[in-house]
């Protein structure tokens, strides 16, 4: 993966095959039976409305050749509206300007002003009073009173309108304004005007006043012939926000005694809205197909991208497979992002609930982490980073008890118990360099990881879910990413089960610092007593098979620890076997003295075990064990 971000702003590129909805709502808004109306769109924050909408835009747009008649999209968002005027004169306002400029296009340059424009300045008047009054009551509420500039700017006229009809009062407030907006939009001048759309977005983000007064100025004010509203947000988040001005009465016991009982807020808006189109999540075929689009969409252009677009399409209504789309387009190679979509999709499909705009922040997420993983020299395949990603950002107490795992030196032993519990099949054994000596233990005879650790091995069902999730963590070392993990969260990475005496001793020993390993001296270990000798001895050998970045202090230092107790020597000697031959560094080889005959048998197991490819690893051994060269 590339580290490009993907943005987060809605698109005129239709990924997700949204074209449907779009031309379902056109056909509303264009039904000559449905004037005026007003359609939702609905769906959840991040579903893809704002993107819908730009789609209908699209839709709208004049085509060649030219139509005798005119559909004019005025695009608006209530979410940015002025909190200092009112709702109802900015979206009146907007519609107005909007229609004015379509009006300008069609007046002649020098001749007199139309009834149109006399009709539409006295409208934006009406607007401009009722703004007055706003700012008259925004004042009076701070022991203000509005500037004289305040008030001035909002009632003048537009210049050369006085003459026009000198004699009319001013028009004040919002009386009367739908049937002078209806005689406006049934004016001559604009006759080639088919339909005003006006398309709302963010409606469900807004405080439940903006949210009614938006809904009310639609209804009350703008609802005339040749006008149609799409009004784009989560119905339900909508039906919070009415609620608190229309609250119900009954706290929703009627629905017990009546059959078809709704509440007042979903009446209110049943009211005004006619019908709802709902965005669909995202199916499984809609996530990798997304997944390869958004890929694409980085490195191919937009006339490039677009038979991809194309063929997915096609793919998806014939219920064909993903696998096929390399071959319904020629020209480039897309094995990378196919794969990459391929073991992807079971994870995002599975816990982010088909959101496309979900999809892509943790598609960001994960190349940030992947970036400052990599920058620390923490390398992991992306399908690895998203898996775990699940676990810490949407499982977080179940990532709480991995953490616990690594803390306390059972990360791989447990991580082996809970990919078996969730039916992984179990690694293959290793194969040897050599044949395997007669004396060497069986697979059945060889030191299990977990031997010594005494707490019954029990998971949550999100842990055993998590766990079935692809891909095999097998024995892929994951102790630097959670330590990092960890560090992102603030998360201390401490072993309860450590006595609190024995962790700064522990720390220090493990320090990658080597002053730091030698403030431990001999007599500090001499003081410690059998028992927590045996408490370090199988922390320390825990810590080196799980974290192959401290694996050589570990190692040194439960050769002290055993040296200076007999009695954890056999103890110590099979959590030293336990370390995966093939994770052996070179250094921790070398830390073992071949002379006692314990150390000589760990070496000797190595050796038995390092697989043919390890060729470093054997020579290392070799030489360890005095049978080859240092050369």
């Amino acid at each position: 993966m590339s580290a490009q971000l993907w943005s987060d702003e809605p698109t005129r590129l239709d990924l997700l095959s949204f074209d449907a909805v779009a031309k379902t709502v056109v056909q509303a808004v264009l039904d000559d039976a449905l004037d005026p109306v007003t359609v939702g769109v609905s769906g959840a924050w991040g579903s893809g409305k704002t993107t819908v909408l730009r789609l209908i835009e699209d839709e709208l747009a004049p085509k060649p050749p030219a139509m005798d008649t005119t559909i004019l999209v005025i695009s608006t968002d209530p979410w940015r509206y002025d909190p200092g005027v009112g709702a109802k004169e900015t979206l009146i306002g907007e519609v107005l300007s909007a229609v004015a400029a379509e009006l300008a296009k069609k007046e002649q340059p020098e001749g007199r002003i139309s009834r149109a424009r006399t009709m539409l300045t006295k409208l934006r008047q009406r607007v401009d009073w009722a703004k007055a009054l706003q700012v008259a009551a925004k004042t009076s509420l701070t022991l203000q009173l509005p500037s004289v500039d305040d008030l001035t700017s909002l009632i003048n006229t537009e210049p050369g309108t006085d003459d026009a009809d000198a004699g009319d009062p001013p028009s004040r407030g919002l009386g009367e304004f739908r049937s002078e907006f209806r005689t406006l939009m049934e004016s001559a001048e604009l006759s080639h005007l088919r339909r005003v759309v006006v398309l709302v977005d963010d409606l469900d983000r807004c405080l439940p006043d903006t949210v009614v007064d938006t809904l009310e100025t639609i209804r009350l004010f703008l609802a005339v012939p040749k006008m149609a509203f799409v009004v784009a947000a989560d119905e339900h988040r909508v039906a919070d926000a009415l609620r608190a001005r229309f609250p119900d009465p009954g706290s929703g016991q009627q629905a017990t005694q009546e059959r078809y009982f709704e509440e007042p807020a979903s009446l209110y808006l049943h009211k005004i809205v006619q019908t709802t189109v709902p965005l669909p999540t995202l199916s499984r075929f809609d996530t990798e197909a997304f997944l390869v689009l958004l890929q694409l969409s980085q490195r191919l252009t937009v006339e490039e991208l677009t038979p991809y677009i194309e063929a997915c399409v096609h793919l998806r209504l014939e219920k064909g497979l993903l696998d096929d789309l390399a071959e319904a387009v020629n020209g480039n190679d897309i094995f990378a992002e196919m794969a990459f979509a391929s073991r992807m999709t079971p994870i995002l499909y599975e816990k982010l609930q088909g959101s496309p705009r979900r999809i892509k922040r943790f598609l960001n997420d994960l190349r940030v982490r992947q970036s400052v993983a990599g920058h620390r020299g923490i390398e992991l395949e992306p399908d690895i980073v998203a898996k775990l990603m699940v676990l810490e950002k949407l499982l977080p107490n179940a990532f709480a008890t991995v953490l616990g795992w690594l803390a306390r030196g059972e990360l791989r032993s447990r991580m082996a118990k809970l990919e078996t519990t969730a039916g992984r099949p179990a690694p293959e054994p290793p194969i040897a360099a050599d044949p395997v000596p007669d004396d060497a233990a069986s697979p059945e005879q060889q030191p299990t990881p977990d031997e010594g650790e005494r707490e019954p091995v029990a998971f949550d069902d999100d842990l055993i879910r998590w766990a079935k999730l692809p891909p095999d963590l097998g024995p892929v070392d994951l102790a630097p990413y959670l330590y990092l993990a960890a560090a992102f969260t603030g998360d201390q990475l401490l072993d309860a089960g450590l006595p609190g005496r024995l962790r700064d001793i522990a720390a220090n020993l493990l320090s990658s610092v080597r002053f730091d390993q030698r403030r431990v001296t001999e007599a500090d270990i001499t003081a410690l007593g059998e028992d927590d000798a045996l408490s370090l001895v199988e922390y320390l050998g825990r810590a080196g098979r799980d974290r192959p970045t401290e694996q050589t202090a570990a190692v040194r230092s439960l050769v002290r620890i055993a040296t200076a107790y007999p009695a954890t020597t056999e103890r110590a000697t099979r959590l030293l076997q336990s370390i995966p031959a093939r994770e052996l560094e070179p250094a921790t080889i070398l830390v073992l003295p071949p002379g006692a005959p314990v150390f000589r048998s760990v070496l000797e197991h190595w050796k038995s075990h390092v697989p043919a490819d390890h060729d470093q690893i054997g020579r290392t051994l070799d030489i360890a064990l005095g049978t080859g060269s240092r050369r």
